[in-house]
């Protein structure tokens, strides 16, 4: 495990964004009735956001960042480094850190770059821009994470296209002295497979088979440009390595699981989140969720879940938060940090 900490850095302020358009798996014409609330009762997903054609993952960071910064009351010549996690950026290439720099009015001495990464990321990504902002001593940042999940499950896959929400999140970071947080982050490529969307890339480029659609079991069928799951291979993975990775990051830190406020886990899965939380003993109150009303953010499902859940407590109070990512990659990531009367906006709809 690469375990360390970061110090000088904290987080100001937290935004997210989601589509305006809501959609219940209580109309998912693909389940019946009885499927329909078996889904709800171990996933813990009923209603999810959906973009629209045409909306991308950078149009909602962008709004989140735009709300941020605005009552920040930061002067966008300031802000340094922007780093933008996603794994539905705009175009192949350039990167959308890029855009992002130029639509949102940063200066061109903002240094900008994109990181890859689903389920670990929102934790890997703050990992990297605090890792480089106390390093470097750069003062301000931005940390835009989010996906349109939506856009690559096939309609016609029960074992997707219910689970996935879209969301978009901005996360101001900013240079402090005395301020800590501690990260794990781990790896295990042998279960790339498990959460897949086979062709696209450079390794399997789209040609016309890329389209065809295929049935792979009942009430599955997708072609090789949509993503694929592994159920039962993530929740193994889940539910044996995230509590080992969290019990190992509170011995090597000798963090107090008494003194935190909250743990935060990637929303993947009520049965599978609940699993974990029982292994490691938190109290429920203590573990909060957003799926039901979200669906699986992916990337931006730790941010969401702290505006959606806890945003009074974050402008209001100090709260020592614990974090876990976990899944696509497949990749984990644990971290710890202190938020303290942070700006939070109201959950933004476009």
């Amino acid at each position: 495990m690469a375990l360390f900490p970061i110090n000088n850095v904290k987080i100001s302020g937290i935004a997210a964004a989601v589509p305006r358009k809501k959609m219940s798996n209580w109309d998912y014409d693909e389940l019946s009735m009885p499927e329909k609330k078996l889904l709800i009762k171990t996933t813990g997903v009923e209603n999810r956001r959906v973009a629209e054609n045409g909306v991308a993952t950078s149009d909602l960071c962008y709004h989140s960042a735009e709300r941020l910064i605005e009552e920040l009351n930061w002067d966008k010549k300031d802000i340094q480094i922007l780093i933008f996690l996603s794994q539905s950026r705009d175009y192949y290439l350039p990167a959308t850190s890029i855009i992002l720099q130029d639509r949102l009015g940063l200066p061109k001495a903002c240094m900008a770059f994109d990181i890859g990464l689903g389920c670990s990321g929102y934790v890997y990504g703050m990992s990297v821009i605090s890792s480089i902002m106390s390093a470097s001593g750069l003062s301000k940042g931005l940390l835009l994470v989010g996906d349109i999940s939506s856009l690559t499950c096939s309609e016609e896959d029960k074992s997707t296209y219910p689970l996935f929400g879209d969301a978009g999140t901005a996360t101001a970071v900013e240079r402090s002295e005395g301020a800590l947080m501690n990260f794990s982050l781990n790896s295990d490529g042998a279960g790339h497979r498990a959460i897949m969307i086979p062709a696209g890339g450079v390794r399997n480029v789209v040609n016309r088979d890329s389209f065809e659609v295929k049935e792979i079991a009942k009430g599955i069928k997708r072609c090789d440009l949509n993503l694929a799951l592994d159920g039962l291979a993530v929740f193994n993975f889940s539910v044996s390595e995230v509590p080992v990775a969290v019990s190992d990051f509170m011995k090597h830190f000798k963090y107090d699981k008494e003194g935190c406020d909250y743990f935060l886990m990637h929303q993947a899965n009520k049965l599978m989140n609940e699993t974990i939380r029982k292994k490691l003993n938190f109290e429920i109150d203590k573990t909060p969720y957003s799926l039901s009303d979200y669906g699986n953010t992916s990337s931006a499902s730790i941010p969401l879940t702290i505006v959606d859940q806890l945003r009074q407590e974050v402008r209001s109070r100090s709260l020592n938060l614990l974090m876990a990512g976990f899944g696509v990659g497949l990749s984990l990531g644990v971290a710890s940090l202190n938020i303290d009367h942070i700006v939070c906006p109201e959950m933004i709809e476009i």
